[in-house]
């Protein structure tokens, strides 16, 4: 297997700034940019097969980009959790997008990675119609068009987010952060994750070895490889307050008009049946594939799965 491209992006904050990691698989001057953002506690590596799959299939004339999203993998912690929000990440990937300026750009999101490219989508499309109207008004010509979004893929994921699988993330995020081993490690990791469906030993492992970082306090072992202060947000949230927030996340998935796919684990604790039904009739009517034996979520490692993501974003 090859390895990506490691680079960075300085990001501001309240605080100063920051700098994100992100990971580039393929062409690194192609202008069509497939990012793919992961999950609450995972990391960009997460999409090892998916991107060299997507790179092939494109033959190599496409740029997949993945993040590791502030707080994770080789980004910088930040210094005060309350920040750890979804406005904050979706600011970040705005910079990062500046620094790579794609002509054209699909996005791919799995669970918080998704909610990260809803906001996305909205900013982007917000930023190109302003731009548009800002040109009619001076009556100039627009150099080049404002880039958007695509195409967009939710990877089980939607406005509503199941109360008890927010209960049940909180349960474990942030603890038992230090193990003696990488097989420690990946053992503890699939106590809590065999919703992700079916996988080899050797995949597990290989999933497994990017989630991890040496211990930092001169013990032996491993530690994983986020702040644990990400769970800080995860706990302040309440039934009331996520029920609140259910409100502006249809509306800005309803604002959305690039075809979307809907990737569902069909065993999913996150994305309900009826959330996803809905979600195929109103704002982008996003097509729906769900994975039979697996739930929350989809590691698009299983061939199934990179064929249903590389169909819909590769012509």
């Amino acid at each position: 297997m090859a390895d990506p491209k490691l680079n960075y992006v300085q990001c501001p904050d309240a605080s100063g700034s920051h700098r994100m990691a992100y990971w580039e698989w393929g062409d690194v001057a192609a202008g069509h940019v497939i990012v793919c953002a992961h999950g609450l506690s995972r990391q960009g590596r997460d999409f090892d097969v998916l991107a060299q799959a997507l790179v092939e299939k494109a033959g190599g004339k496409v740029r997949v980009v993945c993040p590791d999203v502030v707080g994770r993998g080789q980004s910088d912690w930040l210094k005060d959790p309350a920040l750890y929000q979804v406005p904050t990440y979706a600011a970040d990937m705005l910079a990062m997008l500046a620094q790579l300026k794609p002509t054209t750009l699909d996005w791919l999101g799995t669970s918080m990675g998704g909610l990260i490219g809803i906001g996305v989508c909205n900013a982007l499309a917000a930023a190109a119609a302003q731009r548009a109207a800002a040109a009619t008004d001076s009556g100039a010509a627009q150099s080049a068009p404002a880039v958007v979004v695509r195409k967009l893929v939710l990877n089980d994921v939607g406005p509503v987010i199941q109360w008890e699988s927010i209960v049940r993330i909180g349960t474990y995020l942030g603890r038992n952060m230090a193990f003696d081993s990488l097989q420690a490690a990946a053992d503890a990791m699939w106590a809590i994750s065999t919703s992700f469906g079916p996988h080899t030993p050797a995949q597990w492992l290989e999933l497994s070895s990017h989630m991890v970082k040496p211990r930092s306090d001169g013990q032996p072992g491993v530690r994983l490889h986020y702040d644990p202060d990400i769970a800080v947000g995860v706990r302040a949230v309440t039934a009331e307050g996520a029920a609140q927030g259910e409100a502006m996340l249809w509306y800005l998935y309803d604002a959305i008009s690039a075809p979307t796919l809907l990737l569902r684990g069909a065993d999913s604790d996150l994305l309900a049946p009826a959330t996803a039904l809905q979600m195929t009739q109103r704002g982008p009517k996003a097509q729906l594939v769900e994975f039979a034996g697996v739930g929350h979520a989809p590691t698009l490692i299983a061939a199934d799965q990179v064929d249903a993501v590389a169909s819909f974003l590769l012509p």
